[in-house]
């Protein structure tokens, strides 16, 4: 494939240039680049917020720095046809001339102007991404990234780039990853760069003060016993409401996975010590009563372990906790349940991939998780699957398979309900795990994904605080977790 980049050389980032050599390693690609210099230049604000932001914040040089024409001098033009053009310049889709090269044009909330990104991101959200047909103006592929640095513009904008290079790559390799969300552009200008800026600063400060009183951030379990319907059928919070997993504010316990075994029933949690500053695996039986006595240690591999994806499998018992830190998706077998776990195999390597969520169904095994690949944690879901559970696994030909900040990173097991499999998933729009979704898997196979949303659950009453989390379920036990405070003194 003759691939061109059409870029404005007044508007260049070093992001272009890593998008350029990403294209340039596919197989069978050769790249060049056009130069058009088009387009009004960003607000003078703009360049003097990030150089604020990164002395203020320590911030490392990034994607979102300048870059200079001289960076692509090894993609020189070409005097052939493209067979594409990737066009980064403003323009209006639907305008390219007949009998020119494809195009395909990056537009932010519909607009192909990266100030329309920008200034998203300066109104605490991020934009729409849409790669679309230069002549038609067809989506071909689009998604919603998030961000978990919303206060800081320049590492929103950085998650914000590295996922829309994901989602031109997918577009290259075939993937098809769509969302039906719009938003409407706003305009750039100095004055909103600088109420941007005096709000993060002020954001700042008031963080900092916060830590200095709170451990933060502080999850907490919830928990009841069922005895009629269940989360999954109310499509509500319980009117009973739900009772805290005790801590000792010194830490947290996060991710609940019930399970049920020789007919006991044990909680296993993510246990995270402020002081040690990563997270263990725990498990607590439940008794009648509820737990008896609080989580003990069953899993410490040094580094930070979350969301301990517990199951049965031919009659033993097996986790897949998260293991961002390592770059790997880990299975463990209980050798001595629930103290002592091996490791059994490695499912996955050189990833940053958050909340692996396992499913058997018609006879294959499945995989759900997010991954990072640069930008945030929560907002690109990918899928594997394999003939058995060590393996070999294999990513799906359409991965991402959704980019979306509401409703990509699991929550949980994925849930068998009259004939219909029901996902729990994380809803990042307001912050990562402000609430907690549910939706039907409507197609699930090598060629492609498919969910319809039913319900998104928000704390209140119920479940008083800022966060709704994760949702699992073991016999009578029905778990879920959210925010809480803790005082440093």
């Amino acid at each position: 494939m003759q691939l061109t980049l059409r870029l404005n050389p007044k508007g260049l980032r070093r992001w272009h240039v890593a998008l350029a050599e990403t294209l340039a390693r596919r197989p069978g690609t050769q790249v060049s680049v056009e130069w058009n210099p088009g387009g009004a230049s960003l607000p003078a604000a703009v360049p003097l917020l990030f150089a604020l932001e990164r002395l203020v914040y320590g911030l490392p040089a990034d994607d979102t720095r300048s870059a200079e024409p001289v960076e692509f001098a090894r993609f020189g033009a070409t005097s052939e046809q493209p067979d594409l053009v990737l066009d980064f310049t403003p323009g209006i889709p639907n305008s390219d001339t007949a009998g020119g090269p494809r195009t395909w044009r990056v537009a932010f909330d519909g607009v192909a102007d990266e100030a329309a990104a920008l200034a998203a991101l300066m109104q605490s959200r991020t934009p729409v991404v849409a790669l679309r047909d230069g002549a038609t103006g067809a989506v071909v592929v689009s998604g919603h990234p998030g961000t978990e640095t919303a206060g800081i513009v320049r590492l929103a904008y950085r998650d914000l780039l590295a996922r829309t290079r994901m989602l031109i790559v997918a577009a290259l390799d075939g993937g098809a990853a769509r969302i039906d969300a719009h938003a409407q552009a706003s305009p750039l200008d100095t004055s909103m760069v600088a109420r941007f800026a005096a709000k993060s600063l002020a954001r700042a400060a008031v963080r900092r003060l916060y830590l200095l009183c709170y451990n933060a951030p502080h999850w907490r379990v919830g928990w009841r016993f069922v005895d009629g319907a269940d989360v999954i059928d109310l499509r509500a919070h319980p009117e009973s409401g739900w009772r805290d997993l005790a801590d000792d504010r010194r830490r947290f316990y996060a991710d609940p996975f019930p399970i049920e075994r020789d007919g006991r029933l044990f909680v296993f949690v993510e246990d995270f010590a402020h002081a040690l500053g990563y997270g263990v695996i725990s498990a607590v039986e439940f008794g009648a009563a509820g737990p008896s006595g609080v989580p003990r240690p069953v899993l410490d591999t040094g580094s930070h372990l979350s969301y301990p994806f517990v199951f049965e499998h031919q009659g033993a018992v097996w986790m897949v906790p998260e293991s961002v830190a390592t770059g790997t998706v880990d299975l463990y077998r209980a050798d001595a349940f629930p103290d002592r776990w091996v490791k059994q195999a490695t499912l996955l390597t050189g990833i940053e991939a958050s909340d692996a969520t396992l499913l058997e169904h018609d006879g294959r095994w499945w995989m759900f998780a997010t991954v990072r690949g640069g930008g945030a944690f929560s907002d690109a879901l990918h899928i594997w699957s394999a003939p058995e559970l060590l393996g070999p696994w294999s990513a799906h030909r359409g991965n991402p398979v959704l980019v979306d900040i509401a409703t990509a990173r699991p929550a949980g097991r994925v849930v068998r309900r009259n004939g219909r499999l029901i996902r729990p998933f994380q809803d990042c729009t307001a912050g990562y795990g402000a609430a907690l979704g549910l939706a039907e898997i409507t197609r699930l196979d090598d060629a492609g994904f498919a969910q319809q949303v039913e319900t998104v659950l928000r704390p209140g009453p119920e479940w008083p605080g800022r966060r709704l989390h994760t949702l699992n379920r073991a016999g009578r036990l029905e778990c879920i977790d959210g925010s809480a405070t803790a005082r440093r003194f």
